[in-house]
């Protein structure tokens, strides 16, 4: 029988574990297809980690898979994702279901889809304080308005009687937020939470999301394919491609010393104030479907215009660069910057 974890060992555990996530989906006649090819990440409790990456790319299926929202039939689940220990892949329906909106928590990407047409948003937000608190009717109104309250909403007790088609986009978003806040979930899944709003409302919207993080100590994984988002927001990023992570760095190493050339790719397609007028952009060519399978070498490789005959082996690890090791020289613990790539950007030392 193991042992417990001493406490300070425990301590230092990270909230969320994802280690080695597979994720295959299979239809009859049909080749099986590998969303999520061995992704492995963890966050602490306050931080917030990115997953980065195209659409395609594997970033909302890990989140779903994390939460165990993926459809059961023709889908094929790998690997381990321990939350505070406990592999959540190993939970029955009835224990993750009991988990979720209490410990786990989703902001989904389009809030109109997300929230019930058909039901006011006090029904909305008092449905999960009744399914895992002890409140009663009395209570889990009050709740309710002091969370629309939290999120920004002007006029709760009025805003508990409407539906979601009378508020704005923005209003609606405020809306999930709040009712992924209600149980006071140590963990925030966020798909893509400013999908459709306007510049002004997105940062409303980050604000709000990263303040609520870091008051509560709430561990948040956002997914996004915006730099701009990340770079104001996250304090470690995943980079995704193909359903592998190809470089995972802090953020502000990462936007310093990009090593992956899918990385630098996306940095170059963003748009820069400081840039001359009339500078054309520069987006990353191709799709996520010009690829190579990962055993066959870097699935960027059609797409980098960098690569040669070296990208063509399979099983290029995400490892630091020398560059990185040298750079950590000295320090203890192990360099947090790593790459999958052959030929990294500025890898010189």
């Amino acid at each position: 029988m193991s042992q417990p974890l001493p406490e300070t060992a425990a301590a230092r555990r990270p909230l969320l574990e994802v280690e080695d996530l597979r994720v295959r989906f299979s239809r009859r006649g049909q080749p099986p297809t590998t969303a999520v090819d061995g992704v492995s990440f963890s966050v602490d409790a306050g931080e917030v980690v990115g997953l980065v990456g195209e659409s395609g790319c594997g970033k909302s299926v890990t989140s779903l898979a994390v939460m165990g929202l993926l459809p059961e039939r023709g889908t094929q689940v790998s690997g381990a994702v321990r939350f505070d220990g406990t592999d959540l892949l190993t939970l029955s329906p009835g224990r993750l279901a009991a988990r979720r909106g209490k410990d786990l928590a989703m902001v989904f990407q389009d809030p109109m889809t997300s929230l019930n047409p058909v039901l006011t948003l006090g029904r909305q937000l008092t449905e999960v304080l009744k399914a895992h608190t002890d409140l009663d009717r009395a209570a889990r109104r009050a709740e309710a308005l002091d969370l629309l309250g939290r999120v920004g909403i002007p006029d709760p007790r009025r805003r508990l009687g409407e539906y979601p088609h009378q508020l704005s986009g923005g209003m609606r978003q405020r809306v999930l937020i709040a009712v992924a806040l209600a149980c006071s979930p140590r963990l925030i899944i966020a798909d893509e939470p400013t999908t459709a709003l306007d510049v002004t409302i997105q940062a409303q919207v980050l604000d709000l999301l990263t303040t609520l993080v870091r008051e509560s100590g709430t561990a948040m994984v956002l997914i996004t394919h915006d730099l701009g988002v990340v770079a104001g927001t996250c304090d470690r990023v995943n980079v995704l491609y193909a359903g592998r992570v190809v470089e995972s760095a802090s953020r502000h190493d990462l936007f310093a010393r990009p090593r992956h050339r899918y990385t630098s790719g996306l940095l170059a397609a963003v748009p820069r104030v400081d840039a001359p007028e009339g500078s054309p952009l520069q987006p990353v060519p191709g799709s996520v479907r010009d690829r190579l399978e990962w055993d066959a070498g870097c699935a960027f490789l059609p797409r980098c215009g960098r690569g040669d005959d070296a990208c063509r082996t399979g099983g290029i690890l995400l490892a630091p660069t020398d560059a990185d090791r040298a750079r950590h020289a000295g320090r203890p613990g192990h360099p947090d910057h790593e790459a999958r790539c052959v030929h990294p950007a500025g890898a010189t030392t």
